[in-house]
């Protein structure tokens, strides 16, 4: 079923919370040994009792909203009260928050039911989801291959049955990269529409957002749904909505760039005709801008981010020798920028966002691949070349996602096919800021 026709079976009464838990957790004993997806499952008893309590609700009158007895596995970057968030680190491997972050909070409050978390890479750095903590994810098209990440779990329990929707965050294709190699779907919303945190930091960091997936368009929405709105903890909401999306919408192909790019042989080819599929007007186009600049600028704030995040974990020598290589790397790159690298960095984004506000002025949608190569194998860290070319940090080969990264635009990632392989790609579709929801609808009109 899909989770709308879930929710509206239970609000009928046709379907129980009871029935509904009892198959997700079947379902998750039949997959999860495999795939490894959905860590610290609370106890089946446990989740039983709480589904039960969900039926009372409705008995007696109390429809708690779209979630209503939905099992939940919230990504295991968000905190959750009195159920373990490790981050993927082992630095916090046994942490258990007092409280929700906003977005579990908000899942709650619609009726959904917390039944675990969904696996992550250690701090949500790198689309390839293994820890120290759980180890690694493996994708359900193909367990042989990566998931992606961060939020790897998250895609890959969706594209197993083992959840309707599920949440993620987004600040280098987190959303993206999974949707597109695991064939479900998700949004990197526009900046300010989904609150994240809370966190000690509100004003500086405007890269990440957390956002809905789905195994379809509508689903997606009916996430959106419930995570949306401004929290008064997070001063920088939503931006006015931009140009309104036509009913036949005009596409700007970006593809590789003009070869800038670097793509593994197929994935233009797979994206290419999935739009050419969808009726939509599809044009090339080039942007205005260089894009060695727009990753220049996307690296520094990063890692700028990064630091911030990790950097009194780096300055502990007990805790640094806990930290991946490529945290550790990342963290020690922030610490060498300077204030003027900062500015400078943002002032490229800004570039950016004036660039986009243009094409906006002919296109209504922008589009890419979600990645540059299909989902390699699981036991892999990183691609060390694509096309021929050496990838110089253990996220040049993401940078197809940096476009997305940098504006505080709706990217929506949507299944595009696979190859002779059956590997998956997705094709991610930029909006104007604000038209969010309809992107989705735009997509799930020919997908």
């Amino acid at each position: 079923m899909t989770a709308a026709a879930l929710s509206r079976a239970v609000r009928d009464r046709t379907l129980s919370c009871v029935a509904v838990m009892e198959a997700a957790l079947d379902r998750i004993d039949a997959r999860n040994p495999d795939l490894n997806a959905i860590v610290s499952l609370r106890p089946r008893a446990d989740l039983m009792a709480e589904a039960a309590a969900r039926d009372a609700d409705l008995d007696a009158g109390r429809w708690r909203g779209a979630l209503h007895g939905m099992p939940l596995a919230p990504k295991d970057l968000a905190d959750t009260a009195g159920l373990r968030t490790t981050y993927g680190s082992p630095l916090h491997a046994d942490h258990v928050p007092g409280a929700d972050g906003i977005g579990v909070a908000r899942m709650r409050a619609a009726g959904g039911i917390v039944i675990g978390k969904t696996n992550v890479p250690e701090w949500g750095l790198g689309s390839q989801t293994h820890n120290p903590v759980f180890g690694t994810t493996r994708n359900p098209r193909d367990p042989r291959l990566t998931p992606g990440g961060s939020s790897g779990g998250a895609a890959a329990a969706l594209a197993a049955g083992m959840l309707w929707v599920a949440d993620g965050s987004d600040l280098m294709g987190s959303l993206r990269n999974p949707a597109g190699w695991c064939g479900v779907w998700g949004l990197r919303p526009s900046f300010g529409l989904v609150p994240s945190g809370p966190r000690a930091e509100v004003f500086g960091h405007q890269m990440s957002t957390e956002g809905p997936m789905a195994r379809n368009a509508g689903d997606l929405t009916l996430l959106l749904d419930a995570l949306a709105g401004p929290d008064p903890r997070l001063p920088l909401g939503l931006a006015a909505p931009g140009r309104a999306i036509g009913g036949r919408p005009v596409i700007g192909w970006i593809g590789d760039w003009n070869g800038y790019l670097g793509m593994e042989d197929g994935v233009l080819d797979v994206c290419a005709r999935a739009l050419a599929a969808t009726g939509w007007d599809v044009e090339p186009v080039l942007p205005a801008f260089d894009p060695a600049r727009l990753w220049r600028a996307w690296i520094d704030l990063r890692s700028w981010s990064v630091a911030g995040g990790l950097a009194a974990a780096h300055a502990d020598p007990a805790a640094r020798a806990l930290l991946k290589p490529d945290a550790v790397w990342e963290v020690e790159r922030g610490l060498g920028l300077r204030a003027s690298d900062i500015h400078r960095a943002f002032e490229v984004r800004s570039d950016w966002h004036r660039a986009l506000l243009t094409l906006f002025e002919r296109y209504d949608v922008l589009a890419l691949p979600t990645a540059q190569v299909f989902a390699f194998d699981a036991d892999i860290p990183w691609p060390r070349a694509v096309a021929g070319r050496a990838m110089d940090s253990y996220h040049r080969w993401m940078e197809v996602v940096v476009p997305g990264s940098m504006s505080v635009c709706p990217v929506l990632a949507m299944p595009a096919g696979t190859d002779a392989a059956g590997r998956h790609i997705g094709v991610q579709l930029i909006g104007p800021p604000g038209r969010d929801r309809e992107l989705i609808a735009m997509a799930g009109a020919v997908r």
